[in-house]
């Protein structure tokens, strides 16, 4: 029986001691670990952000270019009637918004339903201003009609989806 006294005496404290080194080195590979995670985080956001603000700026830009003023000075020309101005108008707004289309991997789902929402507003001035007039009268009523909608509007959605995005990448920094 002393034998088997003997050896425990010499197992339970090489276990306790067995137990506090796997304690110690679970806990140091632990803090390794963490310390990684932080690193790698850090790295990741040394390149995300970079490459989110330009999409916010591509954003801004697009919210910008496709705002009534500036997309009919692009694209109106005085010998144009309605129905030609509509096209012209239409197929410009969707051109830029597939475009930026990728740029929505890089921001919140909410500012790319304001900017959606936005263009989809736009599209829908548009028609319903063009469907009020005569296809063939001159492109001037189209855009006289166009701008008289926009200022009828309580919220202008493309003012609001530039103040969104500034908003959103302000809390960034």
């Amino acid at each position: 029986m002393e034998p088997i006294w003997d050896l425990f005496k010499i197992i339970i404290p090489a276990g306790i001691v067995l137990y506090a080194m796997f304690l110690t080195v679970k806990t140091m590979l632990q803090k390794q670990n963490e310390a990684k995670i932080i690193e790698i985080k850090a790295k990741n956001k040394e390149i995300v952000l970079p490459i989110r603000l330009q999409a916010y700026e591509r954003m801004s830009l697009f919210l910008e270019r496709i705002s009534p003023d500036q997309i009919i000075k692009r694209v109106q020309k005085s010998d144009m009637n309605v129905a030609e101005l509509q096209y012209l108008l239409l197929n410009e707004i969707r051109e830029e918004f597939n475009h930026n289309l990728s740029q929505q991997v890089y921001m919140s789902d909410e500012a790319w339903k304001i900017i959606k929402n936005a263009k989809e507003e736009l599209i829908m001035v548009v028609n319903q201003s063009a469907k009020a007039l005569d296809p063939e009268a001159k492109s001037i009523e189209l855009v006289k009609r166009i701008y008289e909608e926009s200022l009828d509007k309580k919220i202008d959605n493309i003012e609001y989806g530039l103040s969104f995005l500034k908003n959103e990448i302000q809390q960034e920094f």
